[in-house]
């Protein structure tokens, strides 16, 4: 984590990390002012607030109530030598807790970061810059042996190579990568969580076998997020990119509708519009790019290149945002090796939705098959120690897909996970299942999966799909563990030999798609350094519904952005339109504006929290329409997450306009008693916005220009070095 710090006025100081800043002084007898805590007393608070989070969480897990556990943290300073220091920690328990869990909570204790880094004695690195920001050294921790040479199936390059040559792309591009977290729960099963350190809302998670190949896992996976714009997907890029030479790629085209909303003739080919506009409804209002909102210039579309014939064919940016996500992206060492391990993305999505929503029974794999891979089993009796029955499954569907399944079962929630992974070789696809189980998870986190079920439309939901895309904690259905298998176990090999294995491989894995029909169109992107892509498979590929292009699409956020943004400038006509708009176009009432409108809001602010049902009882009190804001108060204060404070503020919004709406009650009769209940500032708040005086309250003014939204900056600060490398590429082969 990169931590910026800012001299004050005095010895105050400042540190700026994520959304959060912290301040410290130091006490008034070592010259500060006492207004803040001083550095150490962070420190040690961070020893105690540690063992109290890991405390919570194994309570939490186990259903164990944390109102009567107490906890406390001592620092016995030794006389002669005041850095000799111990940490003592006393937990106090209530009678009613087990012997068991008493010890499991003392043992919780003992996984406490901060005591596990003071323990190891952290090394420091003094060193003087040029440019702090400028400073785009990679932060990463694995500095594999230079003349180590370690090749693993699928790479073309050794991981040492794969390493460097990944962190020098993105160490020029200016983006400073940090190792957020490890994590080893199990033998020869590594995973780490890597991000951008200016914008930490750009990360990945990457795993392996070993830590360098979890290492080269998260780089390829970020060089792919970059590459194919991944991180930004969904976000307002300001109006300077919006207007430039372009907003996506060098290579995009901007196409104008045709006449009555029509789609324009140079989009899509006849196979495509089959699938994605079967019933003629498609219009190109649908089509719009979110990023840029720039409707006037048209439709921003991608080209494609068509794997049967080579034609390249023009895929709008917004429909491959609102249906393929992630789905079949990839950076490697060569075009090839990205390819495969596109394709075996694609496979593994598909097959693992064919599977689920087919409720079928697979074969499992024979042991004397899995004593092949004696790492693999070393990870999966590791998993049975540690109390999660394990079942390994042949996922080929009778040796057709690269496809295998490692399903985990809790046995404290009743809970599963049903992990796929896929790749020519049966060995790899069989290690990314395994690796996939605990990638940024930790054992706990395993206690929120949920249980198997008979309801076949539980399953089939298209929700489920897409929760087991996200992070494979979808539902399973009870028909999947049926010990009478729909197929036969087939010890498939997909695989190529030699130098040209990769090229091989994605030539049998694009031979299966035509096998089946499908169409597959690539792009390749090469402009950051390092070799990307990605496939679309029409109709097969697509994680969310291709309805959603008509019912549900991202660009509903051009409907609401520019005003939300320049709320505070508003006038009532305005505003009324504004809240017709919300009311009139089914939006989901608890979902919140950040992601409808597409910016990163600081989660730490009223705009973080801000939600559609917030947003508009702020907009019926700043119109005076007191009746209809009562009414959402109401369901805010009863379903609304958020903080204690604004939750405290609409108690006693609650409460006054409840005294305004009756005409038996006079405000000046409760003034003092509402004072002396939530105080004199948030009374003014309460009192302000009900006169006029205060609109908005807690949401700090901005603009469609963005000023003031620093982590939303951030972001686009990040895009931006995108934007110049292939701005500097096209310089360059022209």
């Amino acid at each position: 984590m990169e931590i910026k710090v800012n001299f004050l006025d005095k010895l105050r100081l400042e540190a700026k990390f994520d959304d959060f800043t912290v301040v410290a002084d130091q006490p008034i007898r070592y010259k500060g002012d006492g207004s803040a805590p001083g550095p150490f007393d962070y420190f040690l608070a961070s020893s105690a607030l540690c063992a109290a989070y890991f405390v919570k969480l194994y309570c939490e897990t186990r259903n164990i109530s944390t109102e009567n556990i107490r906890l406390s943290q001592n620092n016995i300073v030794d006389p002669e030598n005041r850095y000799q220091q111990i940490f003592k920690i006393q937990v106090e328990l209530p009678q009613d807790i087990s012997p068991t869990d008493r010890q499991g909570i003392l043992c919780s204790i003992e996984r406490c970061t901060v005591k596990k880094v003071v323990q190891a004695g952290p090394e420091f690195v003094i060193e003087e810059v040029k440019n702090l920001d400028a400073d785009a050294q990679s932060l990463l921790t694995v500095r594999p042996a230079s003349d180590a040479s370690t090749y693993i199936v699928g790479k073309d390059l050794p991981l040492e190579q794969t390493i460097a040559n990944m962190t020098r792309v993105l160490a020029d591009l200016g983006i400073k990568i940090e190792i957020a977290s490890w994590r080893n729960l199990i033998p020869n099963v590594w995973s780490l969580h890597i991000r951008d350190a200016h914008s930490p809302m750009c990360f990945t998670n990457g795993k392996g076998a070993t830590k360098e190949s979890a290492l080269a896992s998260a780089l390829g996976e970020y060089i792919e997020r970059l590459s194919n714009n991944h991180f930004y997907a969904g976000a307002y890029w300001g109006e300077d990119i919006a207007n430039g030479v372009f907003v996506h790629y060098p290579n995009e085209q901007w196409f104008k509708p045709s006449a009555k909303d029509a789609l324009p003739k140079e989009i899509l080919d006849d196979y495509c519009l089959k699938i994605f506009d079967p019933d003629g409804d498609l219009r190109s209002s649908h089509l719009v790019d979110t990023n840029s909102g720039n409707a006037q210039r048209g439709i921003c579309s991608l080209p494609y290149v068509r794997q049967s014939d080579g034609k390249t064919v023009y895929f709008p940016s917004n429909l491959i945002e609102n249906l393929y996500v992630s789905n079949g992206m990839s950076a490697g060492n060569t075009l090839a090796e990205a390819q495969v391990q596109c394709l075996s993305e694609i496979f593994e999505r598909a097959v693992k939705r064919e599977i689920l929503e087919g409720e079928i029974s697979l074969p499992d794999v024979p042991q004397a098959v899995l004593e092949k891979y004696p790492k693999i089993l070393a990870g999966i009796q590791g998993l049975e120690e540690q109390g999660f029955p394990v079942l390994v499954k042949d996922a080929s569907l009778g040796g057709v897909y690269p496809v295998m399944c490692v399903t985990l079962m809790n046995r404290r929630t009743g809970g599963v996970f049903a992990s796929f992974g896929a790749h020519p070789s049966l060995e790899v696809a069989l290690e990314r299942s395994l690796t996939e189980l605990l990638q940024g998870r930790s054992l706990e986190g395993l206690n929120d999966l949920p249980s198997p079920t008979f309801t076949s439309e539980a399953v089939t939901e298209p929700n489920n799909f897409v929760e087991h895309f996200i992070d494979s904690s979808g539902i399973v259905s009870w028909r999947f563990f049926s010990a009478k298998s729909d197929y036969k176990f087939v010890e498939w090999d997909f695989s190529g030999e030699g130098e040209s294995s990769n090229d091989q491989e994605a030539a049998t894995l694009f031979g299966i798609l035509q096998d089946m029909g499908k169409e597959a169109y690539v792009a390749i992107y090469d402009q950051l350094g390092a070799v990307a892509c990605r496939i679309l498979v029409p109709g097969y590929s697509e994680i969310y519904p291709i309805e959603d292009l008509i019912w549900d699409n991202t660009n509903k956020a051009l409907l609401f952005r520019a005003d939300i943004l320049n709320l505070h400038s508003l006038d009532d006509e305005k505003l009324s339109g504004l809240l017709e708009r919300l009311e009139n176009n089914e939006l989901d009432e608890y979902g919140d504006i950040a992601t409808l409108i597409g910016i990163e809001f600081d989660e730490n602010t009223p705009w973080g929290q801000l939600t559609v049902l917030e947003l508009k009882l702020l907009i019926h009190l700043a119109l005076k329409q007191f009746e209809e804001a009562h009414e959402l108060v109401g369901a805010f204060l009863q379903y609304n997450d958020n903080t204690v404070e604004r939750r405290l503020f609409y108690q006693a919004l609650n409460a006054v306009l409840e005294i305004l709406l009756d005409d038996e009650l006079e405000l000046n009769d409760y003034l003092v008693n509402l004072r002396r209940m939530f105080g004199d500032e948030r009374m003014d708040a309460v009192i302000g916005s009900v006169d006029g005086d205060v609109r908005f309250y807690g949401l700090c003014p901005t603009s469609i220009k963005l000023e003031g939204l620093e982590r939303h900056q951030r972001l686009i600060d990040s895009y931006r070095k995108l934007h110049v490398a292939r701005s500097k590429a096209v310089t360059t082969t022209t």
